[in-house]
């Protein structure tokens, strides 16, 4: 079973396994008592008796264990590495004395023969040119 968390699984899980366990191996008690009483090997009987008699005592105490004490260890993904800073270019002027301007230069295609003010008059989305100050 695959897991993200290192939660341990819920009560109501554990006790099902836990039971699930110890029916299981009260299961195999009674096969022990059956098989002692049909079987006519001398050694073979000792042995399904003698683990009649244990088997009580281990499921039980595996039963009343508690829940498991096993922590499950989920991967650890590292935080990804901060790229380096370019490095501060080297100039004479202080940082914020310059300041490009880009002035806007229209372009040819754009201009509408039909209007005299170089195709803007007829596009809402166009705005008057101004020279930005230097």
């Amino acid at each position: 079973m695959q897991s993200i968390t290192s939660a341990p699984q819920g009560l109501s899980e554990d006790q099902s396994r836990r039971t699930r366990r110890y029916l299981i191996q009260m299961g195999i008690r009674v096969v022990c008592f059956a098989g002692a009483v049909f079987i006519d090997v001398t050694w073979l009987r000792i042995v399904l008796i003698i683990g009649a008699v244990v088997i009580p005592y281990v499921a039980v105490l595996l039963a009343n264990a508690g829940r498991d004490r096993s922590s499950r260890e989920v991967p650890v993904v590292p935080p990804p590495q901060p790229h380096a800073l370019p490095a501060t270019p080297t100039s004479e002027e202080p940082p914020g004395e310059h300041h490009p301007v880009i002035e806007h230069v229209p372009d040819p295609e754009d201009a509408d023969p039909t209007s005299g003010d170089g195709g803007s008059a007829g596009r809402p989305d166009a705005t008057p040119d101004r020279e930005e100050n230097r």
